[in-house]
């Protein structure tokens, strides 16, 4: 069974006698003498009025009365028993894993790549494969945990008995029960954007310093690039004499290659409009080099090795290793239909890996506008801004339903409605809903399940905004539940709230973005995700929020209303949120203060909202077939990322398709190919959802056949690494050897020479045999046992006295 801390394991117990009173032979000295006085006293007394009674009954009284007096000295030295136990606490071994992206890369040093497997994949399977753990098991207790952004307990194994067989396999401590086989490769897998080494090492240096450990394994190619420092964590090792032993992984060089690491264009284009392509190359040794760059597109509903159209070529100079070079193409389609575009490389004669020499990307001309409604309960500062940008933006048209505005009001906009839409055709008509604490009663409940359909089979978008004036009242209102499902988040019941749902604070409160949140790309106001994250941090924030209960099971939350004050049962509150309804998506923000970004600049509330308008309308753009959607969560993903799919299908008669499952087809970037099952979704008729992790960097192509039928649905996701994990992926050996020789450690330089049964070359020997068995044995000391504190001694006390008492009566003493 997996634990949290040090097996203890009984080796012997013993019953110890003791006086409460007595720490040391002088706290006897006191209580002795004084009943020593007092027994004298007693004696003298009974030997002078006893005088007249016999021998035996003087000297019987005497003996009851010192009796009592002892008894009475003995339950002041509070006579106990105590048991002490001897424990053995096993030897202890912390295993750290890398889970960083860069662990994600395949290196090599005379053969092409990409070469199988990954510097993860490489840890994953000495960890799982062979004997080694249970070699190490043999000493002592082993703990595996990751690291990236932070350092979570992946699994706890205890140590073997002798000659006690493996009975079951290792198992996770997250989610895996007793008879379930932990898969190391997925969790270990890269997955974080950040290596926070130090932190880490801090973070099980304090977690385990009250036991008995060995030491710490950490397997990473020590590129620490954020976080605490590594110099405060090998202090703090030295602080508790805990040994770290590191292990480098990965090549001291990377290899000559020149790469395309990502192609940006536009999912949606009119004919006759230019629109611009941008690809980025990315080279290695190789600076100065130029190269030849070709762009070429095809009808996206053909098959990949059709004939492609060139669009344009460049000739292109390499920068410096690492060096980020664009090329641009300025493009104008003439006809509308689904494009794919190929950005090609072709490479010079020195490059190691042309599996990345190409990308593609998908690009929707069509020849209609993107049809946004505004609905607001009121004029706020947001409504009125986002108004004014669509109204100038030429690839929108906008409408607007201001419920506060008085009939004939001048707003400018496309068209200004009286009453928000009641027929499929005034509705569908829309591709987003941007509805700014509008007041939903005033919808009948017919109107109610027009927008239900509207998302969830049109495959609609929309922006929901909370405010203070009409959302704390529609929430609470039990007709309204079908406008409350399509909310990511879960309001207040009014019995379970006191006061409001409404929090102002004095000050600005920066958003803090989750994980998700950052990474998702449409959130960016910055072209790159470093530039976007400073400039949300330059952002001083918002004021209010509207609080809720919290997201939704199948909600995904981006970010987070900051001040603390607001915290609910220690929960942040949600401020960005969104989640797939249907075939169409909702995005949640708790209060319409967005329109602050202009005072940093006028640029990013406009990004802000171009970006999150086309993400909710996705699924409207992607409809390119009867049979049903395929949507993903966002068009790019970071290397390690898991995607999340969404498919709303129908049968051949057009109604929700009825089967448990379907297979989904993707197409890696190496070309290679895998199949997954989209289980069907008890929520929603039609619905399907599944998920894979990308574990190579590229285009992967997501291809869906919709059972008895010809057609194919398509869907193309970008994963990419993040710029932090790609600016330094070789091995830090001079890192990793300072932390091994500052805390007492050994540095080994790849797997094979830390997991060996012999010394290596270098003559350093392998983690079993410099792993000290650390087990001690601690003293556990019970609580004491009085026994002076019970019935059966006051009894003899009290019949002591009374016996003396009635031997007195009798023999007529005074």
């Amino acid at each position: 069974m997996p634990t949290n801390g040090p097996l203890l394991a009984q080796a012997a117990s013993r019953t110890i006698f003791e006086w409460g009173r007595i720490q040391s032979p002088a706290d006897l000295l006191a209580p002795v003498l004084a009943t020593a006085v007092v027994l004298s006293l007693v004696v003298y007394l009974y030997r002078r009025d006893g005088v007249e009674l016999s021998a035996p009954v003087r000297w019987l009284l005497t003996a009851l009365r010192v009796v009592a007096f002892l008894a009475l000295l003995a339950i002041y030295l509070q006579p106990q028993w105590r048991n002490e136990i001897d424990q053995v606490q096993n030897s202890r071994v912390v295993l750290l894993a890398d889970t960083s992206i860069s662990m994600g890369l395949h290196d090599a040093e005379e053969t092409p790549v990409p070469a199988e497997p990954s510097r993860a994949q490489r840890v994953a399977a000495a960890l799982g494969r062979g004997d080694w753990l249970d070699r190490l098991r043999r000493k002592h207790d082993v703990v595996l945990a990751r690291f990236d952004q932070d350092a979570p307990r992946v699994l706890s194994l205890d140590k073997l008995a002798d000659g006690q067989p493996v009975a079951q396999p290792p198992s996770a401590d997250s989610s895996a029960t007793d008879d379930e086989k932990l898969d190391f490769e997925e969790a270990l897998a890269p997955r974080g954007a950040e290596t926070r080494l130090g932190q880490a090492l801090r973070q099980w240096i304090d977690a385990e310093r009250s036991s008995p450990l060995s030491g710490i394994v950490v397997f990473t190619d020590g590129q620490h690039n954020a976080g605490l420092d590594p110099a405060v964590a090998i202090a703090q090792a030295r602080e508790a004499r805990v040994p770290v032993y590191t292990v480098g992984i990965g090549s001291l060089t990377q290899p000559v290659n020149v790469r395309i690491s990502d192609l940006q264009a536009p999912p949606r284009a009119y004919p006759g409009d230019r629109y611009t392509v941008t690809g980025f190359l990315q080279a290695q040794g190789l600076a100065g080099k130029a190269v030849t760059v070709e762009l070429e597109s095809r009808d996206a509903a053909g098959p990949a090795a059709a004939e492609a159209k060139l669009e344009g070529t460049q000739e292109v100079t390499l920068g410096g290793d690492g060096e980020v070079v664009p090329a641009r193409f300025e493009l104008t389609p003439a006809e509308a239909g689904r494009r794919t575009l190929r950005l090609r490389v072709r490479p010079p004669a020195a490059d190691r890996n042309p599996s990345d020499n190409q990308q593609e990307a998908d690009v929707e001309i069509v020849d209609r506008k993107t049809r946004v409604l505004l609905f607001a309960g009121g004029p706020t500062r947001e409504y009125q801004f986002l108004r004014n940008q669509l109204r100038r933006d030429r690839d929108v048209m906008v409408d607007v339903l201001l419920q506060s505005g008085a009939s004939g009001i001048s707003q400018d906009a496309h068209e200004i409605l009286d009453a928000f839409p009641n027929t499929p055709e005034a509705l569908f008509e829309y591709d987003v809903l941007v509805a700014f604490d509008p007041d939903w009663r005033q919808l009948t409940s017919a109107q109610q399940e027009l927008v239900e359909r509207w998302v969830s089979d049109q495959a609609g978008g929309m922006v929901v905004i909370a405010g203070p004036v009409f959302t704390d009242h529609w929430a609470q209102d039990a007709s309204l539940s079908k406008i409350r499902g399509l909310y990511p988040v879960e309001f207040h019941r009014r019995l379970t709230l006191l006061g409001d749902s409404r929090h102002e604070a004095d000050e600005p409160w920066p958003i803090e973005f989750s994980r998700d949140g950052l990474e998702a790309e449409f959130l960016w106001i910055e072209d790159s995700l470093t530039a976007s994250v400073q400039a949300w941090a330059d952002f001083p924030g918002v004021y209010g929020h509207y609080s809720v209960r919290g997201p939704k099971p199948a909600a995904t939350v981006y970010g987070y209303f900051s001040d603390p004050r607001a915290a609910e049962a220690g929960q942040k509150p949600v401020y960005l949120a969104g989640q797939f309804f249907g075939a169409g998506r909702v995005f949640y923000l708790g209060s319409g203060e967005m329109w602050r970004l202009r005072a940093i600049d006028d640029a990013y509330f406009e990004r802000f909202y171009t970006k999150l308008i086309r993400h909710v309308s996705q699924g409207r753009l992607l409809r390119g077939s009867q049979r049903g959607v395929l949507l993903v969560e966002r068009d790019r993903y970071f290397l390690g990322g898991t995607v999340d799919v969404r498919a709303q299908l129908t049968d051949s008669r057009l109604a929700p398709l009825d089967l448990p499952r379907v297979p989904l087809e993707i197409t890696l970037p190496d070309t290679t190919r895998q199949t997954i099952q989209l289980l069907a979704d008890p929520t929603k008729k039609g619905g399907y959802r599944g998920q894979f992790t990308a574990r190579k960097e590229g285009t992967y192509l997501l291809e869906l056949s919709p059972p008895d039928g010809d057609e194919l649905i398509s869907r193309r996701v970008q994963v990419k690494m993040p710029e932090l994990e790609r600016e330094h992926p070789e091995r830090n050996d001079a890192l990793l050897s300072e932390i091994a020789r500052q805390t007492g450690g050994v540095y080994y330089v790849g797997l094979e020479a830390a997991l060996a049964e012999t010394p290596g070359s270098t003559g350093a020997k392998p983690l079993l045999a410099v792993l000290r068995d650390a087990s001690r044995t601690v003293t556990t000391i019970s609580l004491p046992t009085p026994l002076w504190s019970n019935a059966w001694t006051m009894c003899t006390v009290c019949g002591l006295l009374c016996l003396e008492w009635l031997i007195r009566r009798l023999a007529k003493l005074a």
